[in-house]
């Protein structure tokens, strides 16, 4: 498997077909191309089409790379500024299959024979992953409250499965009723961080399993395959028991065989048509690619033309595209410690055999490297596993140090490092706080600013870091506390934590240089905002805003689990509402009510600061509420193929998508 850099999900591989008649370049439409452009008109047989996808690709480079247009409203399409090489070039489309490759080069007039779907089912192997995953038939709402009957899964040879999805993400300790469809849809949809549940490869039982007597037993082999195997099918036991949860994903997949098939998608309309995305594989056949970055948050001007950062979560690496170039390379994130002395954040142990695998262990993700992010002189900071666990002194004896004396931190399993560019040197940076996401501080602030999916805001101040290499100097932390008397500090005997509180994403205000950061714990989860003052840990406040969740001052308006997180201009935070499919926006200038204070602990002080969006995405079958099949996973498009045979991942592309984020 080769990893590419793509932002934008396709249901299903590409279908070779044969035997469409090509119209003749008289025939159609000129337009107007420069000598490094592909341009021409897409027709069928019913005429042009319009808002369907032109794709070329070549093989040329060290990465196969791609590039992909939407027609206008006359079947027209213009593949701009293409580096020189041999393409293959054909066309995508609802309501279409995909229509013989064609040669061609940059500079070429080319007209191609768009070809329509003989059916429905033939039509539907295009649609988004979200269409096919919508046909899942939820529970009705007298099914609920559900009492989850989780025996532990026993893994090959008699051993206890690792409990959890994912690396233990998402996993069955979670509550031991299913209260209500709300939370049996979140189970679900805890799958879509890792797959892209609804693609080719997940709605159809593969051959390469075996044989079997049920779809059931179908399932429950496709679970257990490989290392996180043994997780996955322990994940399951989430929708109530572990039989309940194969039955339901084997009736969707029956049911598909059977030939169901979802509503169809619009095709793109208006500006969606302008999107040019680019591709390029990158990386090897193991590759899980976290997150990417190309730019400073706050200005290109660090990384013009420079390029694309990946995290490979598999391979301990750091991958580097150039786009120019149209080449990769892989760099390894160095440890404090021998990689031997920590463990992998995957077992290192198979269920049952992978049908790709076999028995081989393929990951060894000692450091697993989660996100890469661009400081104000453009070095790459990445947060992963550095040491071990136990944390030095300092982080928690408080006579050495004034953090550790508010909150002290004993273990820490995540740490950083940093790369810079122009030195083509590494260091790997210790933190007495876990790490998980990172983001830079605005243009003044020197700092870089971490979540470790628990309580605790970190962050390294690059400027004495760089300058003295003193490690404990450069870094500070807070948790999250609300100013309960409103005196402006915090002590921890008055005022009182958010809880429950588990950071996953975190992003700076341009307009006040707060901090926000988005805490999908329990239903409804909720955003917090920090402020350090001029003295912390002991001017580090809190203040924390839930979503509208059964509000007498919204009523009939239910926002669940704020994931991704970003901040506009004007400060007004938006968010991905992983549960309920919606994104968000807070404006925190709205509020009218106490922003401190007993008041404000519980979350729901403020409904009306919060405006909600519905994802374009059919709703499950079974919901009678509108909640979007989809679960973004960042506040920005962001999407991607499976990680089933070939992940794609794109850079300096932002796409409006009803696909959610497989990576």
């Amino acid at each position: 498997m080769i990893v590419a850099l793509l932002a934008l999900t396709m249901a299903s591989g590409l279908v070779a077909l044969t035997g469409a008649q090509q119209p003749s370049q008289d025939a159609a439409v000129r337009v107007a191309i420069d000598a490094d452009d592909i341009g021409g008109v897409v027709r069928s047989a019913a005429g042009p089409e319009a808002g369907v996808w032109v794709i070329a690709e070549t093989a040329d480079f060290q990465t196969k790379f791609r590039r992909i247009v939407v027609t206008d409203d006359q079947g027209r399409y213009v593949i701009p500024d293409l580096p020189a090489a041999t393409y293959r070039v054909w066309v995508r489309g609802y309501g279409l299959v995909d229509s013989p490759a064609v040669q061609a080069a940059p500079g070429q007039q080319l007209a191609l024979a768009a070809l329509v779907a003989p059916d429905a089912r033939a039509a539907a192997q295009y649609y988004p992953a979200s269409h096919w995953m919508s046909l899942m038939q939820i529970p009705p709402p007298d099914a609920f409250p559900m009492e989850i009957l989780a025996a532990p899964t026993q893994a090959r040879g008699g051993a206890p499965a690792a409990a959890g999805g994912r690396g233990g993400r998402g996993g069955p300790a979670g509550p031991q009723m299913i209260q209500s469809q709300e939370q049996w849809v979140s189970a679900i949809k805890g799958c879509i961080v890792c797959h892209q549940i609804g693609n080719q490869a997940t709605r159809e039982i593969s051959p390469s399993l075996g044989t079997f007597d049920s779809s059931i037993a179908a399932w429950e082999r496709r679970l257990r395959s490989g290392q996180i195997g043994a997780n996955m099918f322990a994940a399951v036991s989430r929708l109530g028991s572990r039989e309940k949860g194969l039955a339901f994903y084997a009736d969707w997949t029956d049911r598909i065989a059977a030939g169901e098939t979802p509503q169809a998608p619009p095709r793109p309309q208006g500006v969606e048509r302008n999107i040019v995305l680019s591709s390029w594989d990158v990386s090897n056949a193991t590759a899980f690619i976290h997150d990417v970055v190309s730019a400073n948050k706050w200005g290109a001007t660090a990384n013009p033309y420079g390029p694309v950062y990946a995290a490979d979560f598999h391979n301990d690496a750091l991958i580097v595209l150039d786009p120019l170039k149209n080449t990769h390379e892989m760099l390894p994130i160095p440890t404090k410690v021998p990689k031997n002395q920590i463990p992998t954040f995957t077992g290192q142990r198979i269920d049952l055999p992978s049908p790709v695998w076999g028995e081989q262990i393929v990951i060894e993700d000692h450091v697993a490297p989660d996100t890469p992010m661009l400081d104000h002189e453009g070095r790459v900071w990445v947060t992963g596993m550095m040491r071990g666990p136990e944390n030095p002194s300092y982080c928690y004896d408080g006579t050495k140090n004034t953090f550790a004396k508010q909150f002290a931190i004993t273990q820490n399993r995540r740490q950083t490092a940093v790369y810079d560019p122009k030195t083509r040197t590494w260091r790997s940076v210790d933190t007495c706080f876990m790490t998980h996401h990172v983001t830079s501080g605005a243009p003044g602030d020197p700092r870089m600013y971490y979540n470790g999916l628990g309580t605790m805001l970190g962050w390294i101040d690059t400027k004495v870091y760089f300058e003295t290499g003193d490690e404990e100097r450069a870094q500070g932390w807070c948790a999250a506390y609300v100013d309960i008397n409103a005196d402006g500090r915090i002590d921890i005997d008055v005022d009182k934590p958010i809880q429950p509180i588990g950071i996953y994403s975190l992003s700076v205000s341009p307009a006040d240089g707060s901090i926000w950061a988005g805490s999908p714990s329990g239903t409804p989860g909720r955003i917090v905002r920090y402020t350090l003052g001029r003295n912390p840990p002991e001017t580090c406040i809190a203040e924390v805003y839930e979503p509208p969740y059964n509000n007498p001052a919204r009523p009939g308006v239910k926002g669940m689990l704020p994931r991704g997180i970003d901040v506009d201009l004007n400060g007004v935070v938006w968010a991905s509402l992983a549960q309920s499919g919606q994104l968000a926006s807070f404006d925190r200038r709205r509020c009218r009510g106490p922003l401190t204070g007993e008041a404000a602990l519980g979350g729901q002080h403020c409904p009306e600061g919060w405006t909600l969006y519905p994802l374009p995405a059919p709703n499950f079958k079974g919901l009678k509420r509108s909640w979007s099949i989809a679960r973004p996973k960042r506040s920005v498009a962001e999407t991607g193929f499976s990680r089933s045979r070939r992940c794609r991942l794109s850079a300096t592309v932002s796409l409006p998508t009803s696909t959610a984020a497989a990576i």
